[in-house]
């Protein structure tokens, strides 16, 4: 990597993938076989998906992980560049580009395949990361060994790092102690701790900032001895693939531009209700002007 600077406000490292969404009936039975109503092709992953949200938002978003020297892998570097992020750490080689397979029922719910091949984190000198200098670090855990090369080299900077933590496996276990927001899927915390609440408990005690992300139903937080409720804002879902990468990146987006803690929660859960208003986790993904739009819709309550 070239030496000079490279200057951002979220730094999103992780996994990136390439999407076909199958818009579909409803999910085939076994031995069925049905006709999807639409297909949408188009770049995915956690952290990419951030990445992507971050720049969306207004700000300067940048993103580390792998891409195939494949078509899925040169479309997706493509739609990284038109959306403005900088790409300069992401490392290519000949293992595929993870491909994910999406069937979305006209209620939202979907089902996913990913197929990774022979594709493996990068080793941690994969990359220095000597010149970037980010605001704010977030990972989505599906590259462990580079993410945590980068929290050591950044650590006396005391830089704000987020863990995405959409389910419990080694790449987010290994992290989860490096972290200062661990913002986490309902999902996760079941994996965890069998329940949202001991969840709270178990992971306040690693990490100085908790939030469990509830779907439609909104989402807990904790933070020391204080625990607190967001309800969602209320929008019509047609996919809610992506709905998580897209709060993920406004939390992080959130923390660069310095929000207090009640602004930052209801800053991100906007851009992730929005994306479900949308087929396709890419292009769902919020802009500045829809964004600022629902908060300005959505009616301020207190916070408990």
């Amino acid at each position: 990597m070239e030496n000079t600077a490279i200057h951002l406000d979220v730094l999103c490292v992780g996994h990136a993938s390439y999407d076909l969404v199958f818009s579909v009936p409803h999910h085939p039975a076994a031995d069925e076989k049905t006709v999807a109503d639409a297909l949408l092709g188009c770049g995915g992953g956690p952290a990419a998906n951030a990445a992507v949200t971050v720049a969306k938002l207004g700000y300067r978003a940048g993103f580390s992980g792998y891409l195939g020297n494949d078509v899925y892998g040169d479309s997706h570097l493509s739609e990284l560049h038109r959306f403005g992020i900088d790409t300069r750490c992401i490392v290519r080689g000949e293992s595929p580009t993870p491909l994910s397979a999406v069937l979305v029922k006209p209620d939202g719910k979907r089902a996913l395949i990913n197929y990774k091949g022979d594709t493996r984190a990068l080793p941690a000198d994969s990359l220095d990361f000597g010149a970037v200098r980010p605001r704010v670090v977030l990972c989505d855990g599906h590259e462990p060994h580079i993410s945590a090369r980068l929290l050591e080299r950044r650590a006396a900077a005391k830089i704000p790092t987020v863990l995405d933590a959409g389910s419990l496996h080694s790449g987010t276990e290994a992290l989860l102690d490096k972290m200062d927001y661990l913002v986490c899927s309902e999902k996760f915390a079941l994996q965890h701790s069998g329940g949202v609440d001991a969840a709270l408990s178990a992971l306040a005690a690693i990490a100085p900032w908790v939030v469990i992300t509830l779907g439609e139903r909104g989402l807990v937080w904790r933070t020391g001895q204080e625990t607190g409720r967001l309800n969602a804002p209320p929008v019509t879902a047609i996919d809610t693939t992506g709905a998580g990468d897209a709060f993920h990146g406004a939390f992080a987006a959130g923390l660069a531009a310095g929000l207090a803690w009640p602004e930052l929660l209801r800053y991100a859960s906007a851009a992730g209700a929005l994306c479900c208003t949308r087929l396709g986790a890419r292009p769902g993904l919020p802009d500045k002007a829809a964004h600022r739009a629902l908060l300005q819709r959505w009616q301020s309550e207190p916070m408990p």
